[in-house]
């Protein structure tokens, strides 16, 4: 359903949030197992949904008609637009006049339970973030 190459809209909003679990979860720690630490913070709750509203908007939609789209998705991105199903479907019913896209947009800016990315995309989003950030601290001392 979603076209090939498709870019992720909020992608630096997202890997901060990300970041942001990161570092809580490395300051509590007294040893960090990395095996555990990604498989940890995947399941940390996250600020919001990481979907687009026209996106949620139309693969919700699909689901309320009966279509059968959520068999060629990856498990967690399934998950995450169920439990968006869960939330759509009751705020439709406490808001009956909204459109799709307004109760989409409601859904998506709620606390999401967590993240639904696998611990090795949420490495290589983490590594790629470090990575860059480096670089830009690296540039910023050269200049002073």
């Amino acid at each position: 359903m979603k076209p090939i190459g498709t870019k992720v809209e909020y992608s630096e909003e997202r890997v901060r949030d990300l970041m942001r679990v990161y570092d809580m979860y490395i300051a509590s720690c007294k040893y960090i197992n990395m095996a555990e630490l990604y498989k940890t913070i995947v399941n940390q709750p996250s600020k919001r949904f990481w979907v687009s509203e026209s996106r949620c908007a139309l693969v919700i939609s699909a689901i309320m008609r009966g279509e059968d789209v959520l068999n060629t998705m990856w498990p967690t991105k399934k998950e995450m637009f169920l439990e968006l199903y869960r939330r759509v479907s009751a705020l439709q019913i406490e808001y009956p006049n909204k459109t799709m896209i307004e109760l989409c947009t409601m859904a998506i800016y709620q606390k999401a339970p967590k993240f639904y990315i696998s611990p090795g995309t949420a490495k290589v989003m983490i590594v790629k973030y470090r990575r860059k950030w480096r670089v830009e601290k690296m540039r910023r001392l050269r200049i002073l």
